[in-house]
């Protein structure tokens, strides 16, 4: 489980690298707290950092779910595709709307990819040894 270990720690520090990024812009770009809107490139950073938190949520419990019922550094690679498409998805969003669609293609796929491994795996736990 070290390796879900650590790949949970990489996802909640690069949300915390992506959050002190959002604040450098919020004071590069002048949008003083707490305003969201105003800046178009400001308005990226944030939406970026925000779709981030979403995916996230999901994210984290598909993961360590998916790992207790399949082999975990197996499960902890699918983690890293998703750290890669956040990272690409989170760049292409602030450079430019309409360049995020790779990286969320491949921090969405993973993610739902442990959904499904989780909900199989709890079904096959269940039906091999009763609720």
């Amino acid at each position: 489980m070290l390796w879900i270990e650590l790949v949970t720690l990489l996802a909640v520090g690069q949300f915390f690298a992506m959050a002190a990024i959002v604040s450098k812009a919020r004071g590069r770009l002048g949008v003083p707290a707490p305003a969201t809107t105003g800046n178009a490139e400001f308005e990226r950073h944030f939406r970026a950092h925000m779709n981030t938190l979403e995916m996230l949520v999901i994210f984290l419990p598909a993961l360590w779910i998916a790992a207790r019922h399949f082999a975990p550094q197996w499960v902890a690679l699918v983690g890293v595709l998703y750290l890669v498409g956040r990272h690409i998805y989170f760049y292409g969003y602030v450079k430019a709307a309409n360049q995020r669609g790779l990286g969320y293609v491949l921090s969405a796929v993973p993610t739902a990819a442990l959904l499904i491994a989780g909900v199989v795996g709890i079904l096959r736990s269940w039906f091999a040894n009763g609720p």
